[in-house]
């Protein structure tokens, strides 16, 4: 049986433009309050830790993030240390702008909704802050370093019509299971040593 809420796959035009921005008066009303909460749905149904309207085929400016505690129960002590990865709770970003705070990047092994059943290492900035408009148009600022920091950067680059397939370490694209077995459990230095990333 299909999901009610399918997640378009990389290939479909949506996931290549640049997403609308969201009127202020639009937000409260039944219609853009139904599309969150088909995002979110979507999102924990997946599962995912993000998901954005065009990976609904929807394309407006709107991401949502959740990181459950049930989401990070594979990984160690160590490698949510090293990823900066605890529990986030349900946030909403309408027409967000992402600043970067510093220079430091830092690189992980990243996936994707709309790009199912892949993995690749992907720099991106440690720390961010995000400014938008929350789930009943009022104004919201984050800022935040780490796994979130990760998060918000890959939904807001698909507000642009960006992957992070765009971005990634080419030569470490492969499935999941096979980045699991290769990768799983191993330090994050080791894991870029393998592909000469700093």
């Amino acid at each position: 049986m299909e999901k009610e809420n399918p997640i378009v796959q990389t290939g479909h035009e949506v996931l290549r433009l640049q997403a609308q921005p969201v009127r202020a008066e639009e937000i409260r009303t039944p219609d853009f309050q139904a599309l969150l909460t088909r995002m979110v749905t979507a999102m924990r149904e997946a599962p995912g830790v993000g998901l954005a309207a065009p990976q609904l085929g929807v394309s407006l400016q709107v991401l949502v993030l959740e990181d459950r505690v049930e989401l990070q129960a594979t990984l160690t002590k160590e490698e949510l240390a090293e990823r900066e990865r605890g529990p986030v709770p349900l946030r909403v970003f309408i027409n967000p702008t992402l600043t970067p705070i510093g220079e430091e990047q830092v690189t992980f092994f990243e996936g994707c909704l709309s790009v199912a059943g892949y993995a690749a290492l992907v720099p991106r900035f440690r720390e961010v802050e995000v400014s938008g408009l929350d789930e009943r148009g009022q104004p919201v600022t984050w800022r935040v370093k780490g796994w979130p920091a990760r998060i918000l950067q890959h939904e807001v680059d698909h507000l642009k019509g960006t992957l992070y397939v765009d971005r990634m370490v080419s030569v470490s694209f492969g499935t999941l299971p096979q980045v699991k077995a290769r990768f799983g459990g191993k330090p994050a230095v080791d894991v870029r040593k393998t592909f000469g990333v700093e």
